[in-house]
Order: structure tokens, then C-alpha cells, then sequence
């Protein structure tokens, strides 16, 4: 066999290697949304790869037996096309018998150099980069190989499929899309510039319905302002004046007794119109109530308002005592985020700096852990809230200037109104301080008595856990 000859096979074997290696890769790294895109735009040759990527075993069966057909050729040919020239040229400088071990290295050396790059590395990398692309059109040569080694196919598969059953192994490719799937993708498009990062923010909020309770959202019961059954007009006049809401629950004595819901339009049209404002029994103003636990998710609270057509609701806990009142738009405004709470005065969580912010106790963990960019918090499946956070670290009521370092972070309460924790002020810690891991829980700590002088304490004849 001649030298052109030679290097005619060895350039034939390298494409076919390089042919079988894109093959492979697309098939492997193709995504299967996009696939279904193109067939939807009428692409037959999609829907085949998707089907091909379903039972994939003869397709990489094919590739196997020309892989190994391709590598055993080469290094036959390759080996006795540059070994004499090798040592013909290397027998000036060295004895004969060493001049033919050397050309036979160097030829070794230069064939698998060439079938790396050629057949292996470009190829591989180039599939990776556009694997639907190739896949389309290396498909129908590869169907058509199938076919020609049906025979040796069937062999191997057949054997194949033996062992996978023997050790238990999957033999269907998994293609559910699940929810960490589709926030990694938006996180990669957010990387790439594809998406903003308000816009990648807000769809992970969307799969945080499903996991977070309606009371990260709702309003909470000492902050709702509601209407007494028997309120005259003149007081119902004056708390819509103080107090501006879109909703007001009307209550029967106190607000753990709830007879339904009155809508501001209501009220304002009749004031406008100078008519008297009613909510005794018969009143038309008054509107039966969505009472929903406070147990719920807040997808399941969306699901609620769609069934009754409601955007209002009244949440109770297991004692059945109100414990707040939840709005469509509280809900929305949790998947929003800041993209609707632009006023600071208006957020929860306040950065004052590079290294401290002011949050509300209220505030959900889960807005906390991403504030602050933290992993998780500790005995997270205690609490929802910032101040839970600190009740359970601290295993008794926070009082002002009482504080929690976790995570590199301070946690240090500033203000205290009734027990309630209105704000807590969160500072970076230096690296020198960071604090370990958290311990055991610790032995819940007696509160003091009354008569401390502890600031914030609750008014002449309140009970201190009434609010």
C-alpha cells in the first residue's frame, strides 16, 4: 500500500471517527424543550430525535461498534504508514534496530495525536456547543447504519438490555422537568444575561407559593383595622379616614368573632352620597368572609380565591382565634417582590449599608435567608418569621438590645412593642468573628420580673400575651 493510499484511509477513518463522536454527543446533549420547539415549528426530524432519545440502546450500540471498528483500523494502518519513513530518516543518527523502535513511537504517537484532535476533541466540543443542530443532521446517516448492522445491533443490545435488568439498572431516560430544573436554567439565563435579575427573582418566588404558609404574607392581627357589628356611623366614618384600606372585616364583640367583610367602595359611595353607614344584621353592605387556616400555602390560598371569586380572607389558627387577614395582593406582592414595594418605609427588609440592615420581626424567613444571602438558618422548621428565629435561639421572648450571631451575621433586637418584635437591626460579623455551628438547644431561660424596668412593657391592665 502506497503512502498516498495510506493517508487517504487514515483521513476516511479520522472523518468516520469524527462522524460517530458528534453522533453520540448530540444525541446525549441535546435538550429535549428545544427539540419539541422545532418539531412544533414543523421539523419532522425532531420528533424522530426525541423518540431516539427515549430508546436510545441500538443508536449507541451503532456508535460503539464503529468506534472501536474505526480505532482498531487506524492503528493498523497508521502504524505502517510513517514507521519506515520515521526510521529511515532517524537511522542517520541512530543504529538500525533503535531507528525502527523510534519510528514505530513516533508514528504511534502521531496517528492517535491526529485521531485526538480530529476525530475526538473538535468534533466532541462542537457538538456540545450546538447538539440539535447536528443531531438533525446526523441522524438519517445513523438510522441508515442501523439498519446495515441490524444483525451485530441486536447482538449487543439484546446482551445489554440482560444486564441492566440483571443489576436493576434504569433503562428509560428520565425526562421530568422538575422545579429546581427550571430555577437552574432561569438562573444560567440570568448569568447570561438573558434575564434580569428582578425577573429571574420573581419566577423563584412563583415556586415558593407551594412551600410557603399564608401567615409569611398576610397581615397580622394586631395590624387589622376592623368594624364592630353595632359601630355607629360617626366611628366608622372616622376609621376609614384614619385607617385607609381597600377591606374591612366586621366583627361581632371582638375580632376573633368575625360575621363577614365590608368593601371600601361600599363605604365610600355612601359617604360621597351623605347616606348613613349600617352594618347591623340585613345590612347590604356586608359580605360573607373566606375564613381559610393559617396552615395553608399560598398557592393553596390563590386556589381558594379562584374557587369562591374572593380577593379577601380572614386566617384562623387551630384555636380558631383570628390571627390576620390576607389580600390577592398580599400574594401577589410576595411574588413581585421589590418590583412593587420600591418606598423603603413600605419593605420589610431595609439595607441601611454595606454590612447592616434593619428588618422587620415579621418578616419571612425565607426573605431573610435570601437578604442576606445566607445557605439556610438553624431549627428552620420552627419558625416562619425573623422574630421565631430569635424566640427559638434565644428560648424565651426577646427583649430589646438581646441578640443572636449565626451565619457571620448579628442578629441584635432594637425594638420591642408589647412582646412583639417590631425591628431588629442585622450586622455583618468580620471574619475573625464568625460564630460556629449552633449547639444543642439551650435550657429555656426564666423572663424577669416585671418590675425591672424592662422598656416596652404592655399597658396598665393588658395581659402581657393578649395582644
Amino acid at each position: 500500500m502506497t503512502l498516498t493510499q495510506s493517508l487517504i484511509i487514515i483521513a476516511v477513518l479520522i472523518s468516520a471517527s469524527a462522524f460517530v463522536a458528534v453522533a453520540e454527543i448530540s444525541l446525549a446533549a441535546s435538550r429535549r424543550l428545544r427539540l419539541r420547539q422545532m418539531a412544533d415549528e414543523g421539523d419532522p426530524r425532531a420528533e424522530k430525535a426525541m423518540k431516539m432519545q427515549e430508546q436510545p440502546g441500538d443508536y449507541f450500540t451503532v456508535v460503539q461498534v464503529g468506534q472501536n471498528a474505526i480505532a482498531i483500523l487506524g492503528g493498523i494502518v497508521g502504524e505502517g504508514t510513517f514507521s519506515g519513513g520515521f526510521a529511515e530518516v532517524l537511522a542517520w543518527w541512530l543504529p538500525a534496530s533503535t531507528a525502527q523502535s523510534m519510528g514505530s513511537v513516533l508514528s504511534f504517537f502521531l496517528i492517535t495525536s491526529l485521531f485526538i484532535l480530529f476525530a475526538d476533541l473538535l468534533p466532541r466540543r462542537l457538538s456540545m456547543s450546538q447538539p440539535e443542530y447536528l443531531l438533525l443532521r446526523v441522524l438519517a446517516p445513523m438510522q441508515l447504519c442501523m439498519s446495515l448492522l441490524k444483525p451485530i445491533v441486536w447482538f449487543y443490545s439484546r446482551i445489554t438490555d440482560a444486564l441492566f435488568r440483571l443489576f436493576g439498572l434504569p433503562m428509560v431516560r428520565d425526562e421530568r422537568i422538575t422545579s429546581d430544573d427550571i430555577l437552574a436554567m432561569t438562573e444560567a439565563g440570568t448569568r447570561a444575561g438573558v434575564l434580569e435579575r428582578r425577573e429571574q427573582q420573581v419566577i423563584a418566588n412563583i415556586f415558593e407559593l407551594d412551600t410557603r404558609t399564608v401567615s409569611s404574607a398576610m397581615t397580622q392581627r394586631e395590624s387589622v383595622a376592623y368594624f364592630l357589628r353595632d359601630d355607629p356611623d360617626a366611628v366608622i366614618r372616622a376609621r376609614i379616614a384614619e385607617e385607609p384600606y381597600s377591606t374591612y372585616p366586621v366583627c361581632d364583640g371582638d375580632i376573633d368573632h368575625v360575621v363577614g367583610y365590608v368593601d371600601a367602595k361600599d363605604l365610600f359611595q355612601r359617604v360621597l352620597n351623605n347616606q348613613p353607614i349600617s352594618l347591623q344584621d340585613g345590612s347590604s353592605l356586608v359580605h360573607k368572609a373566606l375564613i381559610v387556616p393559617d396552615r395553608l400555602t399560598l398557592a393553596e390560598v390563590l386556589n381558594q380565591f379562584q374557587q369562591v371569586h374572593e380577593d379577601f380572607a380572614i386566617i384562623l389558627n387551630e384555636y380558631s382565634l383570628v390571627v390576620g387577614v390576607v389580600t390577592l395582593n398580599d400574594v401577589m406582592s410576595t411574588v413581585m417582590g421589590d418590583l412593587v414595594t420600591a418606598d423603603d418605609e413600605e419593605q420589610q427588609i431595609v439595607r441601611r449599608d454595606a454590612h447592616s440592615w434593619l428588618i422587620d420581626g415579621v418578616t419571612p424567613i425565607d426573605d431573610v435567608i435570601r437578604a442576606l444571602d445566607l445557605e439556610e438558618m438553624p431549627h428552620d422548621d420552627e419558625y416562619e418569621t425573623l422574630a421565631g428565629f430569635l424566640m427559638v435561639m434565644l428560648r424565651r421572648v426577646p427583649r430589646r438590645t438581646d441578640s443572636v450571631d449565626w451565619g457571620g451575621y448579628k442578629f441584635e433586637v432594637i425594638d420591642v412593642d408589647s412582646y412583639r418584635i417590631d425591628q431588629v437591626l442585622v450586622s455583618r460579623l468580620s471574619d475573625g468573628l464568625m460564630p460556629p455551628a449552633p449547639p444543642a438547644l439551650p435550657t429555656p431561660e426564666l423572663p424577669p420580673p416585671l418590675n425591672t424596668g424592662v422598656p416596652d412593657a404592655p399597658a396598665a391592665g393588658q395581659h402581657p400575651l393578649v395582644p
